[in-house]
């Protein structure tokens, strides 16, 4: 045979090759695709009948007014949420508002776990670990908690799950013209995903040198392609033009912000009012040690050892593997970079349960990162126990019983906390606080609690349209009456912005000035007033309506018996206490609405230590009346009740007991006191409690002597 025939035949042989190859590599894409979609779907089966009904708490109140009025959200504005969320109320099939956006969320939450499960598909193959990748994030708790309501953090994940798939398509790209057409694709995913969580930027820092090594190494980096990078990137964050398009019209009659100017603009970008690249506006900070040690403390909670182990092991593995080697220690450095930086900034007191609430909804971004490595070690492992011992099927077997006993026992613990399908507390507790105000009242919102909710009943679902909502946070920026004043008919606003340290400047005003310009409405602060602004005081009194406060002017008369009448029964209102979840807002609207109710008595107590008088002692009668009446009518309260109603029993005693005896009141302060104790062992005045118990039950004890020496 010649020379020729042989370079003839050497050349079929490798085209006979490379076409085998081809559908061989054809036939795992297609098997990728088929995994990814089952995966999508059995998440979505999971996902959408757990889906919060109406609106949850938190910032989801303010999102969903946000699309509902087409305004603009809290900084950075949220433009492509925004803009989602009013595409979801037309096109899902709901029960309200919120249900549509919620619905929107669980469907987002779903693709992010497609996402994550086609990145190991094509690093490492369809199998066990893809599934692993994606039914893990499924399932973990905070994943599945907050793809149930309307929150960025389900788009946030999506745009990662995104990002890890353009990395893995990058990584395997086998041309020039498929890299720089990934490239272009990643560039503009990240200008997007920009347009939603800021959060994202610490993975894009660090994929970018990646590329740009990758595309030099391959001799296809110019700065042509530089640019042209550059411009997907930018196209990316179109989404922003929606901003000031939406501050110029001001047709929201709820909205944040003044973005008509470029400063305006930037300041909301950069969260300048929360402070740039800090979780919140305070002076608080937290140890780095700490805040990584929670975070840790979540990973083995949440995700377990099992999954952690598959996670380092991948890492290691990946140094003897080629194929996946770059992409694994890249997600690394991500997870590093990100947990490091996060850690640094989260200025919250995570001591708090519902703040650490808060800060674990970032954790979410770096367990993505863990799940596609742990999904990754699952597969290298399969794979270097069969290149050691054999036994393909055996491995692989094992490798799907290991992958279905990790999901079931993750999905069997988390299935009953995340299923949110009938939690309609948060929407309860606006209902019953717009229902108890009277008729063209103005409600001064105090918190994401009362602000959000309230909102999103007022704007969205046309509840109590006869009253007016200002939030006493944004009355102290300079652009909320000019850009909201014109939305809130019947109030009067004395100036541009209310400003409680610096009343006296042109164009602001305090706290007392507004009430007196407003004397034509009923005015609630719901829930409370801030510290720094006193001169209410001067011409106006608080009394307390369940969870808010009536204002009123000081020369309006008091009635303590119509009032507590009119109080006892505000709400209607059944939850047991203690009964959800520490870190969340069903929490505090449950606790809300339990202390509510005993607000008036609480009221009259203090009152009457401020008074001299037989009206002192006809006040802490009726205080005590009060605490003893939701004292007796629950068997499970909180446990300041019985501090409270030792103390009111002690006072109507010293106050002369009008018809009560000693003994009763002497024995209901003694036995209160101790429950308290029992209750809360680690309050600060337990000491001084002890003491009083003991002076008590020495009175007591004196009082049944001296009948006996009568006797």
């Amino acid at each position: 045979m010649g020379a020729g025939s042989i370079s003839t035949l050497a050349s079929c042989c490798l085209r006979t090759i490379g076409v085998q190859s081809q559908i061989e590599m054809s036939a795992d894409t297609r098997r990728s695709w088929m995994l990814t979609g089952a995966t999508v779907a059995c998440v979505t089966a999971l996902y959408v009948p757990c889906v919060q009904r109406t609106v949850p708490g938190g910032d989801s109140g303010e999102l969903i007014t946000t699309a509902c009025e087409l305004g603009v959200a809290h900084p950075p504005g949220y433009p492509l949420f925004t803009l989602l969320a009013r595409l979801a109320m037309f096109f899902l099939p709901s029960l309200s508002p919120a249900h549509s956006v919620n619905l929107m969320a669980s469907l987002l939450g779903a693709a992010a776990c497609g996402a994550l499960c086609i990145t190991v598909c094509r690093l490492a193959g369809p199998g066990p670990g893809a599934v692993l990748t994606g039914g893990l994030f499924a399932v973990s708790r905070l994943s599945w908690q907050w793809s149930m309501v309307a929150e960025v953090f389900t788009l946030n994940n999506l745009f990662v799950g995104l990002l890890f798939f353009s990395i893995a398509s990058f990584h395997c790209a086998q041309d020039a013209r498929k890299r720089s057409k990934i490239a272009h694709w990643g560039a503009l995913c990240c200008g997007l995903g920009l347009c939603n969580q800021h959060t994202l930027v610490l993975y894009i820092l660090v994929v970018i040198p990646w590329v740009f090594h990758r595309l030099h190494s391959h001799q296809e980096l110019s700065l042509r392609v530089a640019v042209s990078l550059g411009v997907c990137f930018l196209a990316g964050f179109l989404p922003y033009i929606y901003l000031p398009v939406s501050s110029y019209l001001n047709t929201a009659r709820w909205s944040w912000g003044d973005q008509t100017t470029l400063s305006g603009l930037l300041a909301h970008l950069l969260r300048a009012e929360y402070g740039t690249f800090s979780l919140a506006k305070t002076e608080s900070s937290v140890n780095i040690t700490a805040m990584l040690q929670a975070q840790m403390d979540h990973c083995l909670a949440d995700l377990s050892i099992p999954v952690l182990v598959l996670a380092g092991t991948g890492l290691l593995l990946s140094a003897w593997d080629r194929t996946c080697r770059s992409v694994s220690w890249l997600i690394a450095a991500m997870l590093v970079v990100y947990s490091l930086f996060f850690a640094w900034r989260a200025n919250l007191d995570i001591r708090r349960p519902l703040l650490l609430g808060v800060v674990e909804r970032f954790w979410l971004q770096s367990d993505a990162a863990v799940c596609v490595l742990a999904g990754l070690g699952l597969k290298q492992t399969l794979t270097e126990l069969e290149r050691r011992l054999g036994l393909g099927g055996v491995w692989k077997t094992t490798g799907w019983v290991l992958t279905v006993a990790l999901l079931g026992q993750m999905l069997h613990n988390n299935h009953r906390e995340c299923d949110q399908s009938r939690n309609s507390v948060v929407e309860r507790f606006g209902r019953e606080l717009l229902g108890s105000v009277p008729k063209d009242s103005i409600i001064l919102t105090r918190g994401d609690l009362p602000g959000n909710s309230l909102r999103y009943l007022y704007y969205c679902q046309g509840v109590r349209p006869d009253v007016r909502l200002v939030d006493q946070e944004m009355m102290t920026y300079t652009w909320y009456v000019a850009k909201l004043g014109q939305h809130y008919p019947g109030v009067h606003f004395p100036g541009r912005w209310w400003d409680p340290v610096h009343p006296e400047e042109k164009d602001t005003f305090n706290l007392e000035q507004f009430l007196s310009r407003n004397t034509q409405r009923d005015v609630f602060a719901c829930i409370g007033l801030p510290d720094g602004d006193p001169s209410w005081e001067r011409s106006f009194t608080r009394w307390p309506m369940g969870a808010c406060e009536y204002l009123v002017p000081n020369q309006r008369q008091f009635n303590p018996e119509e009032w507590a009448h009119r109080t006892s029964n505000v709400y209607n209102w059944s939850e047991p206490h203690n009964s959800f979840h520490p870190a969340s807002w069903e929490r505090v609207a449950n606790e809300e609405m339990w202390q509510a109710r005993m607000k008036t008595a609480f009221f009259l107590f203090d009152l009457a230590e401020r008074m001299q008088g037989e009206g002192r002692a006809r006040l802490f009668e009726l205080s005590y009346t009060l605490y003893k009446e939701i004292v007796e009518a629950h068997s499970h309260y909180p446990p300041n009740w019985d501090k409270n109603l030792a103390l009111a029993c002690e006072r109507l005693l010293r106050s002369g007991h009008r018809g009560y005896t000693p003994d009763s009141l002497l024995t209901c302060s003694t036995r209160h006191f101790t429950l308290y104790l029992e209750k809360e062992p680690t309050d600060p005045q337990a000491s001084a409690i002890h003491s009083a118990i003991t002076q008590l039950l020495r009175e007591r004890d004196g009082l049944g002597q001296s009948w006996e020496h009568i006797q």
